[in-house]
């Protein structure tokens, strides 16, 4: 073994995201984009394939218009931008009155895009989960608010994951996503191919034996995810992240209102008893009776808070349609939208209120809580009901509450007295998310843009401190093995005594030396490939090498097969030995109960 081949091999353990893009000088970027904006787009170019994940009003739009004009302008061909219904009509202002370029073209399907005559073309999320637009077509692709891929194994996400397989440059924006939800980056990373999604899996998370499916991240794993992270994710909270000047970026004051209603029916228990009070609504089965028994006071709740500012325009967020149909016949004057509605027809309604051309609008989160800006003519949100998703509801909230918004924000909530509960843990929540996000902020902070001393922090993490312990016809060496071994005599041991990693299955410390420190199998045995040869060498002629190992079992969302598979890995060892001179003996098996070592 070489060392300094050795070495290579551990620096090559350090992941980083690739650059796959080009460098392009700050005097060729738009005028028109901001300090922080400008840095943001040079760094996206540079990688090819990178995610914004910006802080609401930072101008995500116009930094997406310049990548994609940037990346036509080098590499030819066309930009396809992807959005949520209702946010054309942003991406057009801010390419003709920002940029002073000729807005993105509209296209509904593959023939409208091959016809369309300009380069940046935009459509609708919809339409290319739904229909015939490939985006294997495009130079670059670049999703707006792209949280719709937030769900491992939705329609959504597994069909985009195949779609813009390949496509060279790829950008994501969305706001700055939670970052307790780890498996939400993961996502983001499988999606711009940074990292197979269950190889990423495996490399950072660890199987929870006190809850089936669930993978927490390792402890000691924690700072180099987030220096991972930030190779191939800008997380920017205010332009004073990066140095720049944060005047005019202050979120104006926001007052959230609760409305405690109590249902005008009777409660009874099983025994058909009635109750003063009804029970409190923990689960979601309870959650979901409370909310439909209650649709009527809440909607009038509604009404009383409407017609209160008669000057101010509303947005009415609900959940059920019986809500809508509610709030329609209480308040005849709202404008609203559903998902059977026609795509033209319900974009066209959120943009009428976006320019303030309708007061009132009733619409659900799951319609129009992404990528709208409603700031410029609303400053009022009224929670008709609410429920435990606070991801959905941050996002409604910061539809108006954002920068640019030159009103105080007034968030009303409407609940009955049962789902106390519900707002107890969405405001814990809300409190806990407000907190990580200052983790978030810290990474740019602490690594600088695009993680170059991210990279070199974790290079840190190469080496070993060699410790010697000497006793009664003993000696304990602390070292890394393949280090130690090669020093070793030849024929000096009689016996092998080992039980080694199973592959990546346990990590016994941070360093890059340990063996466990490999994203698969094949990296593992490709370290072990320089620790054998001299096991080999130093144990004398005819004597045992006893290693003990295990076969593992394969998570169906780590592989994403769906189902539990086996990795044979006693058998795997059996060939790597064998390969490198060993002579195959014996094995004994122990059978031992998982559920018990969980």
């Amino acid at each position: 073994m070489k060392s300094n081949d050795y070495a290579a091999f551990l620096r090559s353990k350090v992941v980083t995201a690739p650059i796959g893009g080009f460098a392009v000088p700050p005097e060729e970027i738009s005028p028109a984009l901001k300090p922080h904006q400008r840095d943001a787009v040079i760094w996206a170019l540079k990688g090819g394939r990178r995610a914004l994940f910006e802080a609401f009003g930072l101008g995500k739009t116009i930094q997406q218009l310049e990548w994609c004009r940037q990346v036509v302008r080098h590499e030819g061909g066309k930009a396809l931008m992807v959005l949520p219904l209702g946010v054309r009509q942003e991406f057009t202002h801010d390419a003709r009155e920002l940029l002073h370029i000729d807005p993105p073209v509209y296209v509904r399907n593959m023939a409208e895009a091959e016809a369309a005559s300009g380069s940046l073309l935009m459509t609708n999320y919809e339409r290319v989960r739904d229909g015939d637009i490939d985006p294997q077509r495009f130079t670059a692709a670049s999703l707006d608010e792209a949280s719709v891929l937030r769900e491992f194994g939705s329609k959504t996400y597994q069909t985009f994951l195949d779609k813009f397989k390949g496509v060279r440059f790829k950008l994501v924006s969305t706001a700055t996503p939670s970052p307790n939800r780890f498996k939400e980056l993961i996502h983001y990373a499988g999606y711009l191919e940074i990292m197979d999604t269950g190889q990423a899996l495996t490399r950072f998370f660890q199987r929870d034996s006190t809850k089936a499916n669930n993978l927490t991240l390792y402890p000691h794993k924690e700072e180099e995810f987030w220096l991972w992270v930030s190779t191939w994710a800008l997380f920017l909270n205010s332009p004073a992240d990066l140095g720049y000047d944060a005047a005019g970026y202050d979120l104006p004051p926001m007052e959230v209102r609760t409305h405690i209603v109590k249902p005008n029916i009777q409660a009874e228990d099983k025994d058909g008893q009635l109750k003063l009070f009804h029970n409190v609504a923990k689960g979601l089965t309870d959650a979901a009776k409370e909310k439909r028994e209650s649709i009527d006071i809440r909607v009038r709740k509604a009404k009383e808070i409407v017609d209160s500012d008669p000057e101010a325009h509303f947005i009415l967020w609900h959940d059920l349609e019986a809500e809508r149909h509610a709030i329609r016949r209480a308040i005849p004057e709202t404008v609203d939208i559903c998902g059977s509605m026609d795509y033209d027809r319900r974009e066209q309604r959120t943009i009428d209120f976006a320019q303030g051309k309708t007061r009132i609008f009733a619409t659900k989160k799951s319609l129009s809580g992404s990528g709208c800006n409603f700031q410029k003519h609303c400053h009022r949100a009224i929670f008709v009901g609410i429920d435990y998703e606070f991801n959905d509801f941050i996002q409604a909230i910061h539809r108006i509450y954002r920068f640019l918004q030159d009103k105080p924000v007034i968030i009303d909530l409407i609940f009955t007295e049962s789902e106390d509960e519900i707002y107890r843990v969405l405001m814990q929540k809300w409190e806990q998310h407000k907190h990580l996000q200052k983790t978030m902020q810290g990474i740019i902070l602490k690594y600088g843009l695009g993680g170059v001393d991210a990279e070199q922090a974790m290079l840190r993490s190469i080496g070993v401190n060699r410790v010697i312990q000497k006793g009664n016809a003993w000696t304990a060496i602390h070292a890394d093995c393949v280090e130690e071994t090669a020093k070793m005599e030849e024929n000096s041991v009689d016996m092998i005594m080992t039980s080694i990693p199973f592959s990546n299955h346990y990590e016994y410390t941070p360093s890059y030396n340990d063996f466990g420190h490999n994203e698969d199998t094949d990296r593992f045995f490709e370290q072990m490939d320089y620790l054998s040869p001299n096991l080999l060498r130093v144990l004398r002629p005819g004597r045992v090498f006893a290693c003990h190992v295990k076969d593992r079992v394969l998570f169906g969302n780590v592989t994403g097969m769906g189902m539990p598979t086996m990795e044979p890995f006693h058998a795997q060892c059996i060939g790597h030995y064998m390969k490198h001179g060993f002579a195959y003996f014996g094995m004994i098996t122990i059978v031992t109960d998982v559920v018990r070592e969980n």
